[in-house]
């Protein structure tokens, strides 16, 4: 009895791609350290591909110049606004956790309100309650700052790996291009997925935390609550927590200042917040947002609690994109290994057919 011999160029293909495998996994391992890094160099080349090879091209401007440019420009329009958010808000978040007293007495004023009122004196407002419900909310909010050392590192990296990115570009998606292993038609599938959910996660949600948080810090104003400008920020990065959003930081401002004895003001932060607050995310995920990239709900949703746990603050733009890459590899699949276009019925194709042959004979 004979048996199949296993074709020595299929084995050596395996084994190479096991090696690939094997040493990816070892370098990812070991550099994982930098990962936020080159994932915010892929991020601003994206953003800057098209301007930086308009420049170049067109205009002849220097490629290593131009890189340059865009990444003083990434400074001044990206990383000081962070550093001065961050610079504002963390001795006023100090300072409101410091006076430990005043927390307290809110959270009493709110509990004895809540103790003598139908439905709301049976939700558990206890200490134990309280301790659990910050840890389930805190798990999705990223450590943004972890340590001002490995920040640092890592926007280093960010910007040395753009450079050479930027500067030697058309080789590098050369290389890439020939090395996907798919159609001409595949290979823009990917790319035209990985493109509009870069942009569209990497532009959109600053734009809509920052309205969000603007509008709430008026409202914020308007409504005589302390603190207006931080808790105005605040609701604005709160509006990357999945589901809730900005609800985490509005309604338990609503609720303080009722249980306050503040009803009038109160009542109306709440619909003002649920209406304006509420509604810029709508109207901008038809608006400006469509325009940048038309996302479901649902991959933006469950892509960030994806992210949030991978890859910390960069995984708002790469969780979707990670969720994403399901359907667009199953499209791919459908491409490279389906049976091609769908089979049309006999009596349909004969219709077709007819129509054809009348355009043909019109057109003679």
């Amino acid at each position: 009895m004979k048996y199949k011999q296993i074709n020595n160029n299929s084995i050596n293909q395996i084994m190479l791609i096991i090696i690939i495998i094997l040493i990816s996994i070892l370098v990812f391992k070991n550099l994982s350290y930098y990962l936020p890094g080159f994932l915010g160099a892929i991020t601003l080349y994206i953003l800057f591909r098209r301007p930086y090879f308009r420049l170049t091209e067109h205009y002849r401007w220097k490629k290593s110049l131009t890189s340059v440019l865009f990444i003083l420009l990434s400074i001044i329009f990206i990383i000081l606004p962070i550093w001065a958010l961050v610079d504002y808000m963390v001795p006023q978040v100090n300072h409101f956790f410091s006076n430990q007293q005043q927390i307290i007495d809110k959270f009493n004023t709110l509990k004895v309100y809540m103790s003598d009122k139908p439905f709301l004196k049976d939700i558990d407002m206890s200490d134990t309650a309280l301790l659990n419900f910050l840890q389930r909310l805190t798990r999705y909010v990223p450590n943004i700052l972890n340590s001002v050392a490995e920040v640092a590192v890592n926007i280093i990296v960010t910007f040395f790996v753009l450079y050479f990115m930027q500067v030697h570009a058309k080789h590098m998606e050369s290389v890439l291009y020939r090395a996907i292993p798919f159609s001409p038609e595949s290979k823009r599938d990917i790319w035209n997925e990985v493109n509009v959910m870069v942009r569209s996660n990497a532009i959109g949600i600053p734009i809509l935390g920052f309205c969000q948080g603007v509008v709430a810090m008026i409202g914020y104003w308007i409504f005589g609550i302390d603190n207006f400008v931080l808790l105005g920020l605040l609701t604005g990065i709160s509006s990357i927590v999945p589901i809730l959003g900005t609800m985490t930081i509005y309604i338990p401002i609503s609720a303080i200042t009722l249980a306050s004895g503040e009803t009038a003001n109160a009542i109306g932060l709440f619909i003002y917040c649920f209406i304006l607050v509420g509604g810029i995310d709508n109207v901008l995920r038809f608006t400006i947002l469509k325009t940048i990239g038309d996302v479901p709900p649902m991959i933006t949703v469950f892509g960030v609690l994806l992210g949030l746990n991978l890859f910390g603050m960069l995984g708002l733009i790469f969780g979707p994109l990670i969720l994403s890459s399901i359907g667009v590899l199953i499209k791919v699949y459908s491409h490279e290994y389906g049976k091609g276009a769908p089979h049309k019925p006999p009596l349909l194709q004969e219709h077709n057919d007819r129509l054809n042959d009348e355009s043909e004979n019109n057109t003679v």
